[in-house]
């Protein structure tokens, strides 16, 4: 707010601009709107809370601007403090009277002399803020010096403190020193043991590898020869329920052979036509039941051509066949069914041509339910029992027979054909028996 044309060399001071201006806002809200200065018309509408600080400004220029409004406020100021008006009036500032007033009403009132009380009013507010701010000033140095010593006295102590949990730490960091050294030497040793122990764990664990590899094959073969047993049991058994023996069978077995080779010696003997086979006492999963042995070592190689007809040239001969390894090698991308009822047919018109007893051995340990089979007349089919596998009813067959027996065993297997080979079977790959099946 200037009054550079009315003798102030200054705007008002900021407690009288603001005192004027609420003196002013009061007044305004007091006025009959006819008289309220347009340019104010908007603010007198204003909460009366809201018009002195939203219409600061364009109150304080009108009252700079208007001089009915500014007496028409400078009467309101009257009304309230007619002491100190008047007295200005007659030039006189009253000492105690509070300067921001003072300027306020000088300014509102504008008696003679106004601008230099307002200057006067300036001064006091000047010098009293100057004091008021000194003496905030040694307030805040007396605060500041007590807070000082408090923080002396505090980081006193702290240091005291400090030092004596340094001397604490520097006492447990050598305690912990030692500890650590023990510790470490007590760790390297406990590496060492088990070092040790790790060493000597791994020889034990060789050791024991071996061992129980052996244990393992040991336990194979006896498992082996007890299941064998036990089935040679049940079948002696079965054969002395049917008044009949497992030797008396092989014996007639024999006799038949001789009876092929002697004619004489069969009218001799008296043997019987029709006799059962020593094959029959095998225990297995028919469509059937589950049964191996030997035929004299030939000059002919196992792949010879010629190896078959000689085999099934012999006198009472056993030929004992590999079901699944036969047809899986001759025609392996048909369906099981497809690939037994071929063989079937096959060794149909080879029994009828040969007359031998032919034996065939199917894999059955996956079967759900027993498998239909027609098998032609002369050829037995057997199924491998759950738990076991058509090799080891091969090798059983082998063992049934009587020593001295011609037993050929057809497997391209070479674990069975060496098994059987030391038996006293005759192995034979099944490439023979299919070319052999294949001239029926």
């Amino acid at each position: 707010m200037s009054s550079a044309g009315e003798g102030l060399s200054r705007p008002l001071p900021e407690q009288v601009r603001l005192n004027v201006v609420d003196l002013a806002a009061q007044v305004l809200g007091s006025m009959p709107a006819a008289i309220v200065p347009p340019p104010l018309r908007g603010i007198a509408r204003f909460d009366p809370r809201k018009r002195a600080k939203l219409g600061s400004a364009p109150i304080a220029a009108q009252l700079e601007s208007d001089k009915e409004f500014r007496e028409a406020v400078a009467e309101s100021v009257a009304a309230g403090w007619p002491e100190l008006v008047a007295a200005l009036a007659e030039g006189n500032v009253p000492p105690a009277a509070d300067p921001v007033l003072v300027a306020a009403a000088a300014y509102l009132a504008r008696p003679p002399g106004w601008a230099e009380m307002v200057e006067m009013a300036r001064a006091d507010l000047e010098q009293s803020a100057v004091a008021a701010e000194g003496s905030a000033q040694e307030q805040q140095v007396v605060r500041l010096r007590e807070q000082l010593a408090g923080a002396k006295t505090a980081a006193k102590e702290e240091s005291d403190r400090l030092r004596e949990q340094l001397k604490t730490a520097r006492a447990e960091n050598s305690d912990l020193r030692r500890k650590l050294h023990e510790a470490r030497e007590r760790a390297k040793a406990a590496e060492q043991r088990v070092s040790a122990v790790e060493q000597a764990a791994v020889e034990v664990k060789t050791a024991a590898t071996a061992a129980g590899s052996a244990g393992e094959a040991e336990l194979r073969r006896v498992r082996e020869r007890l299941s064998d047993v036990e089935k040679q049991l049940e079948a002696s058994r079965r054969a002395a329920r049917e008044g009949r023996s497992i030797e008396d069978a092989r014996i007639r077995v024999l006799l038949d052979a001789l009876q092929d080779a002697s004619a004489g010696l069969r009218r001799e003997l008296a043997l019987p036509t029709t006799i059962s086979r020593p094959a029959d006492s095998v225990a297995a999963v028919s469509p059937g039941a589950p049964g191996v042995r030997g035929v004299p070592a030939r000059a002919l190689a196992d792949d010879d051509p010629q190896l078959l007809d000689q085999l099934l040239a012999l006198p009472q001969v056993h030929l004992i066949i590999d079901g699944y390894n036969v047809t899986k090698t001759g025609y392996g991308n048909f369906t099981l069914a497809d690939q037994r009822a071929r063989l079937m047919t096959g060794l149909g018109g080879l029994v009828a041509q040969t007359r031998v007893e032919v034996t065939v051995v199917f894999d059955g340990a996956e079967l759900n339910s027993p498998v239909q089979v027609v098998a032609p007349r002369g050829v037995r089919v057997l199924f491998s029992a759950p738990g076991e596998i058509a090799d080891d009813v091969i090798r059983q067959l082998v063992r049934a027979e009587p020593p001295g027996r011609a037993i050929a065993v057809v497997s391209s297997d070479r674990e069975v054909a060496e098994s059987v080979r030391r038996m006293g079977a005759r192995p034979v790959p099944s490439a023979l028996i299919l070319r052999r099946l294949g001239r029926v």
